[in-house]
């Protein structure tokens, strides 16, 4: 039987290795996305910690502490805003990433379905090449034997 040979596999293999690519890409992004979730819960954590134990100190010794605080705040508060960005980035070119690597599935599965009915097809045709051959030899065998079957009576 000859052996089935699909000219788009070349085309499949790339495609395989684009999802492939394009999924570590996306499990690097996420990690740094839950690093950055991380080092943000951290911060809001660290603050929350400082707020309860200023409220839970004496008034008298709370008002140093507090100042203190509220002087450096504003640097606390900057720095939270800016992981927010960034999480807010990495959540936006995750979900672009995502989107890629199901198009890129998507057109993979296509070509393997595509694939697949051409190499039922392939097959159909080989066994019904197969099929007339015998058939034909069938026939042949038929024929010569009738020949010989002649030969004896005559």
């Amino acid at each position: 039987m000859k052996r089935f040979v699909w000219r788009l596999q070349r085309v499949l293999d790339i495609k395989e290795k684009e999802e492939q690519r394009a999924r570590a890409q996306l499990i690097e992004l996420t990690e740094k996305l839950a690093e950055a979730r991380g080092e943000l819960l951290s911060w809001q954590k660290m603050l929350e910690e400082i707020v309860h134990g200023l409220a839970r100190e004496n008034p008298k010794k709370r008002l140093g502490r507090q100042e203190f605080f509220l002087t450096y705040s504003a640097a606390s508060d900057e720095q939270i805003k800016k992981l927010k960005n960034k999480v807010h980035a990495f959540e936006s070119q995750q979900k672009e990433k995502i989107a890629e690597v199901l198009k890129l599935r998507k057109f993979k599965q296509g070509l393997e379905r595509l694939r697949a009915e051409t190499k039922r097809q392939f097959i159909r045709e080989q066994e019904m090449l197969e099929q007339k051959e015998l058939d034909e030899r069938a026939g042949v065998s038929f024929v010569r034997k009738a020949q010989s079957l002649e030969r004896t009576y005559d």
